[in-house]
């Protein structure tokens, strides 16, 4: 492994710019394609976003992903029921709004397009054919939404069964067990729907035989230990050898971004630690971080430096589990006892100072839940001094390892370009040598203060995805080092209106007595508006886009996750190759079926 000099030093000049600073008569390519068709809307996020008329989208998008300096990345494509919006009046708005959110990695810039859709008319090209990574997202949007994507090849439901009623992000779908039937299931209802599962080879194009050989199709999943959590995937097999597959996803969606809809502001936060669920706080982070981004809550420097310092613990908690997992899905089983101590260490000053382990919802509107304990810096200290040591032992002993080696390097091998086609982030994209990592390209929360660096590789392969994230831990624990020798002092809550509990001066005078009581009960009202904030999370890119039309509860909460992006390049990952391949590339990419399903 490496550390990429000439791109650190890319990544300092992209550091000390906006990255969020576009302009369409910056894009005149595209300014002549809409031709003064389009109409721009400003949002907080200070993202680029355009509405244009869905006959130009293909043509934009294109236009965008082939420019010299590309829009290469699909960050993300999703949907807006807008019928009960309170502030529709202010953008151009019709029914649905399907919107296309692009990030170019050489510009270090974002822009997003928009498309009204009349609800008769719900339905749009789709974009499979140039950008295979908006398949799954696409079929998200109609599985939540009912929007039709003429052409796509199997527009099939992703997260909801087969036989399921209804578009549950719809406005009229009801949020609440309370407003619907109870629940029952008969066994005439539940052989419909064990039929229903059963895997169709010809939906997916996949033929039973061929001239030589009669194929088999074998499920892995949805509760076989290596595909860690409730997830299946439909084998298309010649012997042991994959021909094709179909991951299905959907076991574990508990509809997140609906109950979002329901919850106040405040209420929300403890939902996003369960999302990547071995990620804890940095699951708060670019929610809270959205948030303040949309009601301009500017938070102290000692607020920021506890940020980072706990979210900096839960990438190596996260990391240590990835580590144990992966040599035990190769076949070594010692290495994940010896991580799950440390993990447990780790977890007891976690606790200590958040008074929870793996889901504290310790950080808040405008800071935190409370300030650092007494002698927080010794625990974390004395951790700090062993693990390095330690981690240096567990890597000889795992990453040295002649058949780790011979079952992973070269396996599920993939390049920048085909990385960015399929929307990977995080470890998976940096192993192909582009050196991207939003705390040093898009540096938030402080992150501008800290020295660490960035490791990349370059074959792209299980291997090298394994060890880049030992990598990342030593420089988590160098920024944590930092933290405890510069912490700043200051409050560790904001004074601000719409920030939330607890509020210090409550039992001092009624009128915030009142504001205090409201913003428990009712939740603060946000000002209107779109925020986007995107945070470089433990498996890749983890972004909130809040949309805000004036209420004490959030109108669209769009969750992006990388898991979701991730999976989708599982068959072209493992055609080809054997089971005991797959199994190797499961590992490696490091997923939750949390953070995929939602």
């Amino acid at each position: 492994m490496n550390i990429n000099t000439k791109a650190m030093s890319l990544h300092k000049i992209q550091s000390e710019k906006n990255p969020q600073t576009l302009s369409l008569a910056m894009l005149p390519e595209l300014d002549s394609l809409l031709r003064g068709s389009s109409q721009q809307q400003t949002c907080v996020d200070q993202i680029l976003t355009l509405w244009i008329d869905k006959t130009l989208l293909i043509p934009a998008l294109k236009l965008l992903k082939g420019m010299q300096q590309p829009f290469d990345l699909l960050f993300d494509l999703y949907a807006v029921d807008e019928r009960l919006r309170l502030d529709k009046n202010t953008i151009p708005a019709k029914d649905f709004t399907l919107i296309y959110q692009l990030m170019s990695v050489s510009r270090n810039q974002d822009i997003r397009l928009k498309v009204a859709l009349p609800q008769d008319q719900a339905h749009i090209s789709t974009i499979t054919g140039f950008w295979p990574s908006a398949n799954w997202y696409e079929r998200e949007a109609w599985d939540l939404f009912g929007i039709v994507f003429d052409d796509h090849p199997n527009l099939y439901r992703l997260l909801l069964p087969p036989t399921f009623k209804g578009h549950p992000l719809r406005k009229e779908f009801p949020g609440r067990a309370t407003e619907t039937e109870p629940f029952s299931l008969d066994d005439e209802r539940l052989a419909i729907e064990q039929e229903a599962l059963k895997f169709d080879p010809k939906r997916w194009g996949m033929e039973e035989n061929n001239k030589n050989n009669d194929y088999m199709f074998l499920n892995l999943g949805p509760n076989h230990p290596s595909v860690h959590g409730v997830f299946r995937i439909a084998l298309q097999l010649n012997g042991e050898h994959i021909i094709n597959s179909v991951p299905d996803i959907g076991f574990h969606h508990r509809g997140a971004e609906k109950i979002a809809e329901r919850q106040t502001w405040h209420g929300f936060i403890p939902y996003t630690d369960r999302i990547d669920y071995l990620g804890g706080v940095m699951n708060n982070f670019p929610y809270i971080l959205a948030i303040e981004q949309l009601a301009n809550i500017q938070v102290s420097e000692r607020v920021k430096c506890i940020r980072i310092m706990l979210a900096e613990c839960f990438r190596i908690l996260s990391h240590m589990l990835f580590f144990g997992t992966f040599a035990q899905d190769v076949g070594q089983l010692s290495p994940i006892f010896y991580l799950f101590i440390d993990r447990e260490k780790l977890f007891g000053i976690i606790e200590a100072i958040t008074g929870a382990r793996m889901h504290p919802s310790w950080f808040r509107i405008g800071g935190l839940a409370q300030d650092l304990p007494q002698g927080w810096d010794r625990m974390m200290q004395e951790f700090i001094d062993e693990f390095p040591k330690k981690l240096d032992e567990y890597e000889v002993m795992v990453m040295h390892n002649s058949i780790l080696k011979r079952r992973a390097v070269g396996i599920g091998k993939y390049n920048t370009q085909e990385a960015l086609d399929w929307n990977i982030t995080g470890a998976g994209l940096r192993a192909t040598g582009l050196n991207l990592d939003l705390r040093k390209t898009r540096p938030y929360s402080g992150y501008e203060n800290y020295e660490f660096e960035v490791p990349t590789a370059n074959n792209g392969d299980a291997y090298d995805r394994c060890q880049l994230r030992i990598d990342e831990m030593r420089q988590s624990v160098k920024i944590i080092q930092q933290c405890i020798n510069n912490m700043p002092q200051g409050d560790f809550k904001t004074d601000h209106p719409l920030t939330t509990p607890p509020n210090q001066r409550s039992k001092q005078d009624i009128e915030t007595l009142i504001q205090h009581f409201l913003n428990v009960s009712w939740g603060p009202v946000m000002p209107k508006g779109e925020s986007c904030f995107a945070v470089e999370a433990t498996k890749g890119i983890n972004a909130y886009t809040l949309i805000s039309d004036g209420s004490n509860t959030s109108y669209r909460t769009r969750i992006r996750t990388p898991s979701f992006a991730h999976l989708q390049m599982i068959p072209k990952m493992a055609k080809g190759l054997m089971v005991a391949d797959l199994i190797v590339i499961l590992a490696s990419i490091d997923f939750v079926m949390a953070d995929v399903d939602r």
